[in-house]
């Protein structure tokens, strides 16, 4: 990535009007003049007459070096830099102070790696000497294709990393693009060993993870930091609003309003209007919504986005489908701020100028990681059926959980179109016990075989007291294998994520998913205060039900981070109470979710915590079991349950 014409000549225009020369050097106001006439010529694309008119006043005021080098400085923005050779040759470097010196070693470097000669450039660019701070970008540039050029792909990385700050708009975009594909030419081994090797905070580290993730690679995704809520309240003229809150004038909606996606579309519009009702409740500052059919396609959404942005939208909120997003990723610039709804299919990190927000199964199984561990479940067995979001949940479950010291003990996915989970479960010789309880004496495991490809044989299990379950399945699966373990007298205490919950409350249907926790947004239980009732509004409107209910409370907070996106960005630890969970952003313009836990009692589900108003992050204390501290197991009837249809699940 070379730095954008633009910012070069904006530091031009600032070195010369500064007069950043070696202090004994006095400028009259002639001179000042003329040279600031070169500088308007160079920045209208004369350049040639800009060049002739540094020259011209080297040859009048006997500065030649200084006039040479802001003369090279013009080539060098004309894209005609080896022409700039010949005047930096009859520059006399030892006299050189201050920012000429810089500059003429930059100059000089950036010419060496055109010659391929990245050992001079890297020597260059590597000096003990200050550079002001004009300059400081365009050196760790030099430096890093230095450091690239001559084998140094970590370090050529590491500078980059320490650009990312400063830059914005395409510049930034392409220099995480060259960290990423740095750190990928690197390979996966290496990058696993320098990421253990670091400590928590190391700035390199959320780097190699997403290096690592776009290489394929399942990796632990901590829970970010939630240290203080969105602002304080803060009274207005008729209305108390968050510190922080700035309300952009228009917002455009962008979601397919037909074909596949109506539904989730539908459900998502519903509440993000719902959110728009409910902020008139504080009469707090509103803008103009209007909503733009971005039609599913890649071509559709990018005309949506276009006219948007021509309407006069001050904000986008979409499109909702990955290759929506990936294609308004994809353009040259983004000229109005973009919180997409979901996260592009080739996993790019975000485009300058957006936001990524999305119902994501990978959070859903790393926080059942983190969950498992803080209750002091240290081994587990993975059940998943063949969807691809279970699939995505399981992964992240591992990496987390080994991350976290944990154990994976076995994985299994769920014959698809099967009721029968005997073999499965067999296969992966989990600890038994006389009655279906943790924490008692393993009787001798199940033989049966496992079903070819079903399950993956792992070393042995740990003991059974702080051992789990984790599953990711819909919940007719649920249903099925909940009892299956109570016949093979498995009684470890199950973990799952939220697509084990219709949304609904069914005691008998439910009954056999007894002692079941699991992750899911907080507003379907009314668990975070502040928001419409989520049993008002269901009783209203049928999107706001079942599993759709997810995608509604998602709709909410899409409208709800619309006025906090900057400070969310600007104020890490810094968090929005949401209906989908606790939302925070990471530095890569990513939204986190923390999610609450529930947990089935009696067929009902109920959050562990009840409200999150004290609260606000899910407890890390563990229910517990008559007077013990281990976890309770998950129970059932032993009765097959009775047939029900269920809603499909909320992911997208």
């Amino acid at each position: 990535m070379r730095l954008l014409r633009a910012a070069g000549l904006g530091l031009l225009i600032a070195f010369v009007l500064s007069a950043c020369v070696p202090t004994k050097v006095t400028r009259s106001p002639q001179e000042l003049a003329a040279a600031q006439h070169a500088e308007q010529l160079a920045s209208q694309g004369q350049f040639d007459q800009a060049i002739q008119a540094y020259l011209d006043l080297g040859r009048q005021t006997g500065d030649t070096d200084h006039y040479n080098i802001l003369a090279a400085e013009v080539y060098r923005e004309e894209g005609a830099l080896e022409q700039a050779a010949p005047l930096l040759d009859q520059v006399r470097r030892p006299r050189l102070q201050g920012e000429d010196a810089a500059r003429y070693d930059l100059l000089r470097a950036e010419l060496a790696l055109a010659h391929h000669d990245a050992h001079t450039a890297l020597q260059l660019t590597t000096q003990p000497a200050p550079v002001p701070p004009t300059l400081e970008l365009r050196l760790l540039e030099l430096r890093a294709r230095a450091m690239e050029a001559s084998g140094d792909l970590w370090g050529a990385a590491r500078t980059r990393v320490q650009m990312d700050p400063q830059l914005e708009g395409l510049d930034h975009t392409q220099n995480r693009k060259q960290i990423l594909d740095l750190l990928g030419r690197l390979g996966v081994e290496p990058l696993k060993r320098r990421g253990a090797a670091m400590q928590a905070g190391d700035r390199m580290l959320p780097w190699i993870n997403e290096a690592l993730t776009q290489l394929g690679v399942p990796v632990a995704q901590p829970q970010p930091d939630l240290d203080q809520p969105v602002g304080t309240m803060l009274p207005g003229a008729d209305a108390n609003v968050r510190e922080g809150y700035r309300m952009p004038a228009n917002v455009a909606l962008l979601l397919p309003l037909g074909g596949n996606f109506a539904g989730a579309s539908g459900a998502i519009r519903q509440g993000f209007f719902a959110g728009y009702a409910d902020a008139a409740r504080t009469r707090a500052p509103r803008a103009n919504v209007r909503v733009y059919d971005s039609g599913g396609t890649a071509d559709s959404a990018i005309k949506a986005y276009q006219q948007a942005a021509s309407d006069g939208a001050q904000l986008i909120v979409g499109p909702l489908t990955r290759t929506e997003v990936a294609a308004v990723f994809g353009q040259a610039q983004l000229p109005v701020p973009l919180l997409a709804l979901n996260h592009p299919d080739d996993k790019s990190l975000p485009a300058a100028g957006a936001t990524e927000f999305g119902l994501l199964p990978e959070t859903e199984g790393a926080q059942a990681a983190d969950h498992m561990v803080e209750r002091g479940v240290h081994g587990a067995y993975v059940v998943v059926s063949d969807d691809d979001f279970a699939q995505r949940a399981a992964g992240a479950f591992k990496a987390e959980f080994e991350a976290r010291g944990g154990h994976v003990a076995g994985m299994a996915t769920l014959p698809p179109g099967k009721v029968n989970y005997a073999n499965a479960i067999a296969g992966l010789n989990m600890p038994t016990t006389a009655t279906p309880l943790a924490g008692t004496e393993p009787a001798e495991a199940a033989s049966a075989p496992a079903v070819a490809g079903s399950a993956e044989a792992l070393p042995a299990p740990v003991p059974t007291g702080d051992t789990g379950i984790f599953i990711s399945m819909r919940p007719e699966q649920a249903r099925r294998l909940l009892p299956q373990l109570h016949v093979a007298h498995i009684g470890l205490p199950v973990f799952a994520t939220s697509h084990i919950y219709a949304g609904v409350d069914d005691a008998a249907a439910n009954r056999d998913l007894d002692g079941v926790e699991f992750s899911d947004a907080p507003w379907l239980f009314d668990a975070q205060p502040g928001l419409p009732s989520h049993d008002a509004i269901a009783s209203r409107l049928p999107a706001a039900r079942g599993t759709s209910a997810r995608l509604f409370a998602f709709g909410m907070d899409a409208w709800n981070l619309v006025p906090y996106l900057d400070w969310l960005r600007d104020h890490p630890g810094s968090y929005l109470p949401g209906a989908s969970g606790q939302l925070a952003a990471d530095q890569f313009g990513r939204i986190r979710r923390v999610l609450i836990w529930a947990r089935f009692q009696d067929g009902l589900a109920r959050p562990l915590t009840g409200s999150l108003q004290l609260d606000d992050v899910p407890s890390a204390a563990p229910p517990i079991n008559e007077g013990t501290s281990t976890p309770i197991p998950a129970t059932s009837t032993g009765v097959p349950p009775a047939a029900s249809t269920t809603l499909p699940p909320a992911g997208h």
